[in-house]
């Protein structure tokens, strides 16, 4: 048979020869831009010859892994610079990453920015010479010969970890690199590069080891996403949670209390017990039970829930206490498992939604610490529902209209959902129970559907113990992260023997829903303050009011102006410094305080308050009861 049948994207069926190239199909099928393909969900360079019938996606910078491609190669391209420019250079490794790509290099000193425009010129260079890059495959002892002679450490080390008999490689102009690849045809499809920045990188994420200098880049096929994506860098480090959380007063760290572990200052302090008191009393119209949960656990308790066995590493080491062991706790769910089985439970009694603002401890090494979104110890909005197997869908879908509520407080419309499906081929990584995960995975298609909205579904996505719903939020600097999760659990309530009476006065086993809405407190405020660039609204700002003397003989006046808003719930403060009312304001501004209240010899002979907005300006003189009001309405309705 010489023909073989191909599945496009856009779901023609054509046949082609056998062993025509990925390339040849690509341009045939309407996609000569394509630089690398998908084959079966499999990515493939576009040189690979197709022998049998299969499902071809080409892929070009548009799609998510068409760019994962494209920047794996101007990693590639960063290497052969860099040995080209500094040929004592080790290379370590250098993958694509979500903006861009890097490569660990030990030269024995960092780089300097003058070497970066050196890298960055030759790298130019390189790309518009437009050499292909070609696949190879050698023995591995050919492999671990040559990067002995080239003193490759790090390669070696690699090397190791491989058991093939023969390694791959990826060949340009003369430079080779170890990589199971795919890659773009040619250099000469990279157009714009540009080199960010350089950090300190420990080898292989270990603080035991040697330390090496990552350089990161991006790179784009048209200028003109070079200089959006420039502009979004920029509009990131003006809202950069860690600048504007030092600026405003929100967080601290102090090294003599040790990495990853936030101080939350009044001012921070403030927005976040805004914030949980928010949630808390949302949950609590919303039928959940909040407690409390001790900060150390018994190993045991880990042991059985498993999470001994498949998290230990992120996990504190246990503490001997006279005969038990202790750990600090890195999770949630074993607690409040424990408390639904302080009582017997009938199905009268099911749902049971048990929430938490949980404090954990995870251990996160050193160089993935970033302000508040990696932490060492965090608070999470924790929940976990057990219900009766009818109860799924229904609690299922409460979770998801809880979350649409909390967004449309918060104003977050930039997102997506993902449902992510267990994948019936890898029966040794999932639960063992095919008709249970269609069951539960039908149910939550079913929920999502009804309920009108879009989502993708993720096959092999799942967790072992049970389909999941993760909400992806795009944040302010353009960056996608997970804030919200709802967690099917099909394992924990059996590890557990959880049990209620059923109608039938036997014993049942509950469903579990693992659900999260916003997060933990730290990652949480740090989309907060990145979203709004540190312009909290009225609502949720740390200072919602200042007060703002024109002179000292206003003061007396300026205090009964506060105190008046003091009794009514308004978080003000008063600025009794000489300095003059121009820079009060400045200062006010500076510290993103929505409303500024002037008051000289006009407001405090008729009662008035003269008004000034952050965003608006001047919005005159009004009684101050009318600005009270006026306050509250604002704070009631979240605007």
């Amino acid at each position: 048979m010489n023909q073989i049948k191909v599945t496009l994207s856009d779901g023609r069926v054509k046949e082609y020869p056998k062993g025509s190239s990925l390339a040849e199909i690509a341009r045939d099928a309407g996609r000569p831009d394509a630089f690398v393909a998908k084959v079966d969900g499999e990515l493939r360079d576009l040189a690979a010859k197709l022998d049998r019938d299969a499902r071809v996606e080409p892929l070009t910078f548009e799609q998510p892994e068409g760019r994962e491609v494209y920047w794996h190669s101007s990693a590639h391209l960063l290497a052969q610079a860099v040995k080209q420019l500094f040929p004592e250079a080790k290379l370590a490794i250098g993958p694509p990453i979500d903006d861009g790509f890097y490569y660990d290099i030990d030269l024995g000193r960092p780089f300097a920015p003058e070497d970066l425009e050196k890298i960055e010129g030759r790298m130019r260079e390189l790309a518009g010479r437009d050499q292909p890059i070609v696949r190879v495959e050698v023995p591995r002892d050919e492999a671990i010969r040559t990067y002995k002679e080239m003193g490759e450490k790090y390669k070696l080390e690699l090397l190791e970890g491989i058991p093939d008999p023969r390694v791959s490689f990826y060949r340009q102009d003369g430079f080779m690199d170890m990589c199971r690849g795919p890659h773009l045809p040619r250099t000469g499809l990279i157009k714009t590069i540009k080199l960010l920045s350089t950090s300190g990188a420990y080898w292989r994420g270990d603080e035991h080891r040697e330390m090496l200098q990552r350089i990161y880049g991006i790179s784009f096929p048209r200028q003109e996403q070079l200089d959006e994506f420039l502009h979004q860098l920029e509009e990131a480090k003006r809202r950069d949670h860690r600048r504007l959380g030092k600026d405003l007063k929100l967080f601290a760290f102090a090294e003599e209390l040790g990495q990853g572990l936030p101080l939350w200052l009044p001012r921070g302090a403030t927005v976040r017990r805004v914030l949980e008191n928010y949630i808390v009393n949302l949950e609590l119209q919303h039928g959940y039970l909040h407690v409390y949960a001790p900060d150390l656990a018994s190993v045991q308790l880990y042991k059985i829930s498993g999470h001994w066995d498949y998290f230990r590493e992120a996990m504190y080491p246990p503490m001997k206490v006279d005969n038990d062991e202790l750990v600090l706790k890195p999770m949630n769910c074993p607690h409040h498992i424990m408390i639904y089985k302080q009582d017997q439970r009938s199905y009268r009694d099911l749902p049971v939604r048990i929430a938490e603002l949980g404090r954990m401890y995870r251990y996160e090494k050193s160089g993935t610490l970033t302000g508040l979104h990696r932490v060492r110890s965090m608070t999470l909005n924790d929940a976990h529902i057990f219900c009766r197997q009818d109860q799924v869908k229904e609690e299922f879908a409460a979770v998801v209209r809880l979350i649409q509520q909390v967004y449309q407080d918060f104003r977050i419309t930039d997102y997506r959902l993902d449902l992510s499906l267990h994948d019936p081929k890898d029966r040794q990584y999932y639960h063992q129970d095919e008709e249970l995960w269609m069951t539960a995975e039908g149910l939550l298609h079913e929920v999502l559907r009804e309920l009108g909205l879009t989502y993708n579904a993720v096959v092999g996505g799942a967790n072992f113990y049970g389909p999941k719903l993760d909400v992806q939020v795009r944040t302010a600097t353009g960056k996608e992260e997970t804030l919200s999760t709802v967690q099917l659990d099909f394992l924990l309530p059996k590890r557990f023997e959880l049990e209620f009476i059923g109608e039938d006065g036997k014993s049942h086993r509950p469903v579990m829903i693992h659900r999260a809405i916003i997060s933990t407190m730290e990652r949480m405020m740090a989309f907060l303050i990145e979203y709004y660039a540190g312009d909290f609204p009225v609502w949720l700002a740390p200072e919602q009011v200042r007060v703002l003397p024109i002179a000292d003989r206003h003061l007396d006046y300026a205090r009964n102006v506060r105190d008046r808003l003091m009794a009514a719930a308004v978080r003000v403060e008063l600025d009794t410094s000489n300095e003059r009312i121009s820079y009060k304001v400045r200062r006010a501004q500076v510290d993103h305080v929505p409303y500024m209240l002037v008051v000289g010899d006009k407001e405090a002979s008729s009662g008035q308050v003269a008004v000034r907005s952050r965003g608006a300006g001047d919005l005159g003189p009004i009684p101050l009861e009318t600005f009270a009001a006026r306050i509250m309405e604002e704070v009631a309705a979240k605007q």
